[in-house]
């Protein structure tokens, strides 16, 4: 799936770092959000 700009992303959660899911809607109202993903992050070579 790929976005234009402008665009809304689609609703979406993840684990984060501290185990705990975070959910793109929890920042719902927030002027800007900051996506970030390290897929090799934290993960065995």
């Amino acid at each position: 799936m790929s976005l234009e700009i402008g665009e809304k992303a689609p609703e979406f959660s993840l684990p984060s770092t501290i185990k705990q899911d975070i959910a793109l809607s929890d920042y719902k109202g927030k002027k800007n959000v900051l996506i970030m993903f390290y897929p090799l992050n934290f993960t065995p070579v």
